[in-house]
């Protein structure tokens, strides 16, 4: 569930036995033709992503399928409701994520947000075009690809956006974490601009709704 440094590498679940050819990453209905984004319009669309939500397939490190609901909060705050069997949840809220086992009740595992690459979609201010954070940007398919990291610690892993065009959109994620294990997270349509509630992404609150 972690990589050697300790980061979640969001999230490897346990296997179901999902077909995953059928995914093909969603085979999404595109034009015929699309040239790259620029990096200045994906930082833009970015910063005004403030809340989102969107179901979503995860596919693990270890070929393993999940399935579930993703709510977004920007800045700093996201939560995965992963569907059944697994039940489990991850939050990101106050500078950490939680990882809640529907099968234990134990206190959450806890990590820093910041040693996550999801966090630079999360940050306050995105900025694409700053020194050393993209470190890959083309046009593959008809989707604009931009792999970033931390500049200050490329340690930390990558994360690959995936974006359409007309209007900008994103897509999908891969996340590579510091021992190259990656996992995929394709989106849904996404909901934009609903109020989502602070109590959705307070690891204090749901700790204390399951210890009861």
């Amino acid at each position: 569930m972690r990589s050697p440094r300790g980061a979640p590498s969001f999230i490897t679940m346990k296997p179901m036995r999902l077909i995953l050819a059928p995914l093909a990453f969603l085979a999404l209905a595109l034009p015929a033709a699309a040239e790259k984004i620029p990096l200045s319009a994906l930082s833009s669309y970015l910063n005004g992503l403030s809340t989102a939500e969107a179901d979503f397939t995860q596919v693990n490190a270890d070929g393993s399928v999940s399935t579930g609901r993703i709510f977004i909060k920007r800045p700093g705050r996201v939560r995965f409701e992963y569907a059944p069997p697994e039940k489990s949840l991850v939050v990101a809220g106050g500078g950490q994520v939680a990882i809640f086992d529907a099968k234990s009740n134990q206190p959450p595992e806890q990590y820093p947000l910041s040693r996550t690459p999801l966090s630079l979609i999360l940050a306050q201010n995105i900025d694409l075009g700053r020194a050393k954070m993209v470190v890959g940007h083309r046009e593959d398919k008809n989707t604009t690809r931009v792999v970033a990291q931390d500049p200050a610690h490329p340690e930390y892993g990558t994360i690959e956006m995936v974006f359409t065009a007309n209007p900008v959109a994103l897509r999908q994620w891969v996340i590579t974490d510091d021992a190259g294990n990656q996992t995929t997270v394709i989106l849904g349509a996404m909901a934009q601009g609903r109020n989502l509630p602070a109590s959705l992404f307070s690891i204090q609150s749901e700790a204390a709704k399951r210890s009861r």
